[in-house]
């Protein structure tokens, strides 16, 4: 078996020939990728729901907007928490992930994190990827990989993330962000 390289902390972004509307200009957070297969969550997906309807305790404490976001096509009935938390150390409740970026356990009583929280999104499901799916859209240039900052877990502007991560890059795929949304219309 090839061993594979990680690329957690990192972010897909869907090119615009991914053909899935479940990805359709999606910007995919890495949480966990090995060889057992790859989580991440949507990070431009914000629904109506606001977060104290469904997570009371953590209302207010999610940066604007405060809804909950889609966070992939599976699991929906669940609810992930993603945090950056500035420093070496971080709160009992959070995981690191990569960097600042770190998982939040939603059980934690939300006091315990509060003071240390530099931003927090709550994601309802999670995109996943089986042992070596991930692997082969990348070989069939399904998404960009490109380093992930910790402004990009809670961008003010969700809708705007596709652009603003291509934008960016020192590279061709800064010019990918002047995509049009129908290049039928051209």
């Amino acid at each position: 078996m090839t061993e594979v390289s990680s690329l957690t902390g990192r972010l897909l972004v869907a090119t615009p020939a991914l053909t899935d509307p479940n990805f359709d200009r999606a910007v995919v957070l890495l949480l966990d990728h090995d060889e057992e297969g790859s989580l991440g969550v949507i990070l431009n997906r914000p629904t109506p729901v606001e977060v104290g309807d469904i997570l009371e305790p953590w209302a207010g404490l999610s940066g604007a907007p405060d809804v909950v976001f889609q966070g992939g096509p599976v699991s929906l009935d669940s609810a992930l928490g993603v945090a950056v938390i500035p420093g070496d150390e971080g709160p009992l409740g959070w995981r690191r992930v990569h960097g600042a970026i770190g998982l939040v356990d939603l059980e934690t009583p939300p006091q315990l994190l509060a003071a240390a929280l530099g931003s927090l999104r709550i994601f309802a499901g999670y995109a996943g990827w089986g042992p070596g799916q991930l692997e082969a859209e990348l070989d069939d240039g399904a998404w960009y990989v490109v380093d992930s900052e910790p402004g990009d877990v809670a961008s003010p502007q969700p809708e705007k993330l596709w652009r603003a991560v291509l934008r960016r890059q020192r590279s061709e795929l800064a010019m990918i962000a002047t995509y049009p949304d129908d290049p039928s219309l051209n």
